[in-house]
């Protein structure tokens, strides 16, 4: 409702928002001078929202499905600009057990987590097959 009680048209409405986040952006981003710079800063705002959500939900399905949920949903909460995403992050580090209270991943670990990712994706694209039969045959010989 506008001062005069009557319920704003889609454009006034569209103009209200529009004015609302760049306002927004001009008080958290960097400052911009441009209306361009506000757009594209807005703009940016909003594709890392809609992706870290979408990261989220498939991090969420990977939960209980093969794959790195929880790696998945923090590189989701990491994309979203807002700070409780980052206490988020924070508690979710703090329950790992090797990493410190403060949650920062100490550089060691991320070369050895980065070796092994590319060790093991090698081995899969290279013996992939092979390896497929062997445990195939293996789990032939053990069924009953």
């Amino acid at each position: 409702m506008d001062a005069d009680g009557d319920a704003p048209n889609g454009h006034e409405l569209r103009d209200r928002v529009v004015a609302a986040a760049f306002e927004a952006e001009r008080r958290t981003g960097r400052a911009e001078e441009t209306e361009a710079e506000l757009r594209r800063g807005v703009t940016i705002r909003i594709a890392r929202m809609i992706g870290g959500f979408v990261v989220i939900g498939i991090g969420i399905a990977l939960l209980p499905l093969p794959g790195p949920g929880w790696l998945t949903i923090i590189i989701g909460l990491s994309l979203l600009p807002f700070a409780w995403a980052e206490r988020t992050i924070s508690l979710i580090r703090s329950k790992v057990p090797g990493i410190p209270d403060e949650g920062r991943i100490p550089t060691r670990t991320w070369i050895i987590m980065g070796v092994m990712t590319v060790t093991f994706l090698t081995i899969s694209l290279l013996f992939g097959k092979q390896i497929g039969t062997w445990i195939g045959d293996v789990w032939e010989s053990v069924r009953p």
